[in-house]
């Protein structure tokens, strides 16, 4: 059962296409249909200012001036990236990423988080975030498995486990909130006992505030961390690990 897009096509950008849910429309403007949009513009310049010819070429410099910042926008994105040494993407993750026995939903493996590195963040990031996301869970709305933010600007990478709240391997001002099961930091996959895999999306943020604003503390929603990372990201980058368990004999 897929996740809300409405809720979380904006947290995915990156994610391989064959694994991505629907895209949602985000507050900018595609820069495919600017870039389509320009010449028409000109041409109507053109043809409705006959004999202006200052204003057509100050409207060219306008569109060549727009088409740069978008490029410039779009390497942003392209550039950031993410890798972890335990999981690959589109690969299957492991026992000890796994929820352990303890946590009662039948699941026994280590509950340990991978480590995450990421390059290629834009100038003016102040801060990151990460997030883990299956929104293949049958809930309606998906499931919240990792949320941290407040990450400061010069980290390029966690260490394994750095999802154990206790082991405090995070970097000084990050915040682990809430997850799905109302605990803090990470929760490892534990899908039905259906035969189907999962997605979990791990995607780290670049983000244009320090701290956020509404997210105060480790008992934040994942969904009002979210809200504020749709407004405040200047680039992000996914990968994605895949997990299931085989269906149960009745």
């Amino acid at each position: 059962m897929a996740g809300s897009p409405d809720r979380m096509s904006f947290l995915t950008a990156g994610t391989p296409e064959a694994l991505r849910s629907p895209p949602m429309a985000t507050r900018e403007v595609p820069p495919f249909a600017i870039i389509y949009a320009v010449p028409e513009f000109i041409r109507g310049m053109s043809a409705s200012n006959q004999g202006r010819g200052t204003m057509n070429r100050v409207a060219l410099g306008a569109a060549v001036l727009a088409l740069s910042a978008l490029g410039a926008q779009a390497a942003y994105a392209q550039n950031m990236s993410l890798t972890s040494a335990e999981v690959s993407d589109g690969g299957a993750m492991k026992d000890e990423q796994v929820l352990s026995a303890e946590y009662g939903f039948g699941c026994k493996g280590g509950n340990i988080s991978p480590s995450l590195s990421w390059s290629g963040a834009p100038s003016g990031t102040k801060s990151f975030a990460i997030t883990n996301y299956d929104p293949d869970a049958p809930t309606g709305s998906g499931f919240w498995h990792w949320v941290v933010f407040n990450i400061p600007a010069g980290t390029t990478s966690i260490p394994k486990n750095a999802g154990d709240v206790k082991a405090k391997l995070m970097p000084e001002g990050a915040i682990q909130s809430r997850n799905d099961i109302s605990t803090d930091g990470w929760i490892g996959p534990c899908p039905p006992a259906d035969g189907t895999s999962h997605r979990y999306i791990f995607t780290v943020f670049a983000v244009d505030e320090e701290k956020l604003q509404y997210a105060k503390d480790h008992n934040v929603s994942a969904a009002l961390v979210g809200f504020e990372l749709h407004f405040h990201t200047l680039a992000k980058a996914s990968l994605v690990g895949m997990y299931g368990r085989p269906a149960e004999k009745k």
